[in-house]
């Protein structure tokens, strides 16, 4: 037997603490075995210090909708919890995920600290914060995790830099925490396996300008998101590019505020997706874009709808003169209301000339280009979106449109174009044309049929002329159809009544004659539509109460005939109704009551007759524009107005009598417009015991009497007065200078006598002042001349107006 080897004491002893170690690690991983063992035999599978720290975690939130109701003492199974996901080798939970939008409150306890082997752990969109509302420094303690997910959790403070000890971490997302700030993101340097980075609203105002050094020792870096961050400067020069795998970077919303070109990031060729919206670049792009291969995706200016033609807004002022036509892989590109000057023309032909051209999205609303389309236009036959709105462009519509085979969505409103090819109609795809507010002359495409999957089609502000195409009627998907403010002639196709989806009818000024077409009640989804100003003649047709879902009709300045439809009545939603200016006969239908939704109604000038009864009024309680004059209305007005918040009600050239009732002028007070000039009406005004709202006041030309009226003492908010031509009598009241506001006082024709109140001096905006065919007397008071307001307009100082038929003594 060979004796065994030598040792010397120091070693011998070494050998025994790592026998020891190599038994206890034994020990302990044969007794998580055997408790992990037991877990099993028990019906469970996860450890349990893991699911009394996920008990304890849940101990520290307020759960309203109950999203961890899983998470019970008595199911010993936390695998199979909501939102846990446990390794199914070792039993560890290793992920805590999927508890986003639960609205989950309350604090992040430490207990979570016992889920030492975690990977993943999203609280995203949950109201969970360390015990001051912000994040936990004890989260830079997870040894193993690769995923954080915190974003949209308001938290509040400054991200603690301990998140760089997390060396595994490969996605790490603090986004849209608007409260959150950082002085120091030099702890991303210790992330050698960041893949995904997203720190968005976070306030990194008090960082060095030159935070792309600190990024650019990330080589895994593929997406770097920092928006809205109010970093101050994207100018920094990076002298050796570690960034060789980013993909996507967006910037969006910080305010550069210098030169695009001398932006770092035009060198990194690996980029496919570039956002740059509303970040104060200027300047031209560098040619350096054109090397770009990779790029697919690049945003720039202003966010896509915002809504440019109103606020004249430029979120960039960049221009674009690149040579971009290597860039293969591009397939969106937006550029609206960031280009401060451009050619179309150069524009087109600088675009990707490859012969798998990937371009869907081509975006330049509100750009400052000018010129002409050029036909190179249609080598872009990937093309899926087309928008060049807001611009200056002059020309036509070029020819080779028709290649583009998959356009759906086309907008060139707001131009200078003047014809439409047309080859439009070869464009089989399109969903939504836009051509408004340009100089189209000609007709239609007679071939619009053939886009049968057309939903919108705007062309109004034109002066397109010629019929509408019968083939309209094939485009049977057609919601939104507007054709008004052009010189369209002749009927409206009958065949538009197989457009039952339309939802917007828009055919208003222009030269349409012919009825209207009673298939228009087949449109239930109709909710406006609109034939004003045309020629239309014959009556309305009933069928037009089909379409329940009518909210606004306005069939206003036509030669239509006839009665009001009762029918009508049915479209109970409606809240605009104008039929104004026709030749309507007959009366109002009673069943107008039935429209409790009506907002404004205008009736004007046609020859309806009857009465106005309360039944009509009193259950338009929505009503807050109501126009009837120009009629042949009579009776004694309603006593009663369901509609307490009525604005304006224009009652003149009828022929009401009686009295007006009280509820008028002192109920309604939301009432600031009342027009009952040219009627019958008598008596004397009603006294209000508060002060009505009332602006502006009519009651020209019918049989009032009495005294100058005292009631109007307290209407000191008129701007307008007209009393003419009535029989009021005695002198003007001293209290007149109290209605300070008053712009227009016309109180001419009446019986008026004694001399003109000195007060009338207050009234300092004043424009015009009628007395005359009175008879009033004594000396004009010398301070009239006092009215500022109105000298600018007098005889001999152009634009007062004075009416005066006083006899002095």
């Amino acid at each position: 037997m060979c004796p065994g080897p030598y040792y010397s004491p120091a070693v011998f002893v070494l050998l025994l603490v790592a026998t020891a170690a190599a038994t206890w690690s034994s020990f302990f991983l044969v007794t998580d075995a055997l408790q992990l063992e037991a877990v099993h035999a028990a019906g469970g599978s996860c450890i349990g210090r893991e699911r009394d720290a996920l008990l304890v975690f849940k101990q520290g939130i307020n759960d309203t909708y109950g999203f961890l109701k899983s998470w019970q003492p008595g199911r010993q199974d936390c695998c199979r919890w909501s939102g846990i996901t446990c390794s199914n080798t070792t039993g560890h939970v290793i992920q805590l995920d999927d508890l986003g939008e639960t609205y989950l409150v309350g604090q992040i306890s430490p207990s979570l600290l016992s889920l030492e082997h975690l990977e993943y752990l999203n609280l995203s969109w949950t109201y969970l914060t360390d015990r001051n509302g912000g994040i936990p420094e004890f989260l830079g303690s997870f040894k193993n995790l690769r995923h954080l997910y915190l974003s949209y959790m308001d938290f509040i403070g400054t991200v603690p830099p301990q998140l760089g000890n997390l060396s595994k971490l490969e996605y790490l997302d603090l986004s849209f925490s608007k409260r959150m700030y950082s002085k120091d993101i030099s702890w991303l340097t210790r992330l050698p396996l960041l893949v995904h980075l997203d720190m968005s609203a976070t306030n990194l105002s008090s960082i060095a300008a030159d935070w792309p050094l600190v990024v650019n020792v990330l080589p895994s870096l593929e997406y770097l998101r920092l928006f809205d961050c109010s970093l101050s400067s994207a100018n920094q020069s990076l002298t050796h590019l570690n960034l060789t795998n980013l993909q996507y970077l967006g910037l969006s919303n910080n305010k550069f505020g210098h030169p695009i070109a001398s932006a770092w990031f035009w060198n990194v060729t690996s980029i496919t997706y570039l956002e740059l919206l509303e970040t104060s670049l200027y300047g031209p792009f560098p040619n350096s874009l054109g090397n770009m291969t990779s790029l697919q995706v690049l945003y720039f200016g202003c966010y896509p709808g915002f809504d440019l033609n109103l606020t004249n807004a430029k979120c960039n002022t960049a221009t674009m003169t690149v040579d971009l036509r290597n860039l293969c892989d591009l397939e969106e590109l937006w550029l609206d209301g960031s280009l401060s000057s451009g050619n179309i023309t150069e524009f087109v032909e600088n675009l990707p000339q490859c012969p798998s051209n990937r371009l869907q999205h081509l975006s330049m609303e509100s750009s400052n280009m000018v010129g002409i389309i050029a036909d190179g236009l249609g080598q872009l036959t990937s093309l899926t979106s087309l928008d060049l709105s807001y611009n200056n462009i002059t020309g036509s519509i070029p020819l080779s449109i028709r290649n583009l085979s998959h356009l759906e969505y086309l907008d060139l409103s707001n131009n200078h174009l003047n014809s439409i090819p047309q080859e439009l109609a070869n464009c089989t795809s399109l969903q939504n044309i836009d051509l408004s507010n340009n100089n189209l002359v000609g007709p239609i495409p007679l071939g619009i049929g053939s886009c049968t999957r057309l939903q919108i089609l705007d062309l109004s502000y034109n002066s397109i002329t010629r019929p509408i195409p019968l083939g309209i009627g094939s485009c049977i998907r057609l919601e939104h159809l507007d054709l008004s403010y052009n010189s369209i002639t002749r009927a409206i196709p009958l065949g538009i009544g197989s457009c039952i989806r339309l939802e917007h009818l828009d055919l208003s000024y222009n030269h349409l004659t012919g009825p209207i077409p009673p298939r228009l009640g087949n449109f239930t989804r109709l909710g406006y539509v609109t034939l004003s100003n045309n020629l239309l003649t014959g009556n309305i047709p009933p069928q037009l109460g089909n379409a329940t879902n009518l909210e606004f009709i306005s069939l206003s300045n036509n030669y239509l005939s006839g009665p009001i439809p009762l029918e009508i009545a049915s479209c109970t939603g409606l809240g605009y109704l104008s039929l104004a200016n026709n030749h309507l006969t007959g009366h109002v239908p009673p069943k107008i009551e039935m429209l409790t939704n009506l907002v404004e109604l205008d009736l004007n000038n046609n020859n309806l007759d009857g009465a106005i009864t309360e039944e009509h009024m009193a259950t338009l309680k929505s009503l807050k524009h109501m126009d009837l004059s120009k009629n042949s209305f009579s009776g004694p007005l309603p006593l009663e107005y369901g509609a307490s918040g009525l604005i304006e009600l224009t009652l003149s050239f009828n022929y009401f009598s009686g009295h007006i009732p009280e509820s008028i002028c002192c109920k309604l007070r939301s009432l600031l417009v009342l027009d009952l000039s040219d009627n019958l009406l008598e008596g004397e005004l009603p006294q209000c015991s508060e002060k009505p709202n009332l602006v502006f006041l009519h009651l020209s030309n019918n049989r009032f009497s009495g005294k100058f009226p005292s009631a109007l003492q307290n209407y000191t908010s008129l701007a307008f007065l007209d009393l003419s031509t009535n029989n009021f009598y005695g002198k003007l009241p001293l209290w007149i200078g109290d209605l300070v506001y008053l712009r227009f006082l016309q109180l001419s024709h009446n019986l008026l006598s004694g001399d003109i109140p000195v007060t009338i001096t207050n009234l300092k905006r004043l424009r015009q002042l009628s007395l005359a065919g009175n008879s009033m007397s004594g000396i004009m008071p010398w301070s009239l001349s006092k009215l500022t307001s109105m000298t600018k307009k007098h005889p001999r100082r152009p634009g007062v107006f004075f009416f005066f038929s006083i006899k002095e003594q």
